[in-house]
Formats: C-alpha cells, structure tokens, sequence
C-alpha cells in the first residue's frame, strides 16, 4: 500500500481538492432536507468525513448565494435548523453536475494513460 506524504505541501493540496467535491457532495445531500448532525453523517456515511467547522460556514455561505432555504424547527425538544436545497440551488446543482462529469471524464483519461506502476 502507498502511504501519502505528511507535509505541509500535500496537506494543502489535499485540502483543495476536497474543497471543491465539499460543495457539490452538500449541495446533492440537501435535495432532502437535513441540520447540521445528520448533513454531516450522511456525508460520513459515504467516505466524506467534514468537521462542524468547515461545514456550517459552508452551509452559510451557500444560504447567503441562495443556493439553500434553512428554517429553525424545535425536535425532540432541541432547535434545530434544517436546511434543504432551495429552486436556486437545485438548477446550479445540475449544472455543476455536468461540469463534474466532464472533469471527471477528462481526469479518468488522463489516469488511464499512465501505466501500472506509476509512469507515464
């Protein structure tokens, strides 16, 4: 098994590149309405673990872009704030959704070029 570099380099990377899979792996999880805890389950269920503090600043940031409606709501005797994808959000959603298949197409032939062991 390949281990990854510890360094500050591919922890930076890293991090960039899940920024972007962040936003389209949320924006797809609030076609069905969730808060906070089980955004964040749900997300963890499918390998995308997120911490509280990236994930709420995120769901602000995409309420303040209209891309989600939130609404307060009292369960089992707690507050929560359930957000769910607004009309907005669902049509930026399916246009992000093509721009991902196509990046995704194009990065899957790029890997499919190099050989086995690594080299190109």
């Amino acid at each position: 098994m390949i281990h990854p570099p510890q360094n500050e380099m591919f922890d930076s990377l890293r991090l960039e590149l899940r920024r972007g899979c962040l936003v389209l792996a949320v924006l797809v999880q609030l076609r069905k309405e969730h808060y906070g805890y089980t955004l964040r389950k749900a997300l963890a269920d499918e390998g995308l673990a997120i911490e509280e503090s990236t994930l709420y600043p995120l769901l602000r940031r995409l309420e303040a872009q209209g891309l989600l409606t939130s609404e307060w709501r009292e369960e089992e005797k707690r507050n929560k704030r359930f957000y769910r994808l607004s009309a907005g959000g669902e049509a930026t959603l399916t246009a992000l959704l093509a721009e991902w298949t196509a990046i995704n197409d194009s990065v899957t032939r790029i890997l499919k070029g190099r050989n086995d062991d690594g080299a190109a």
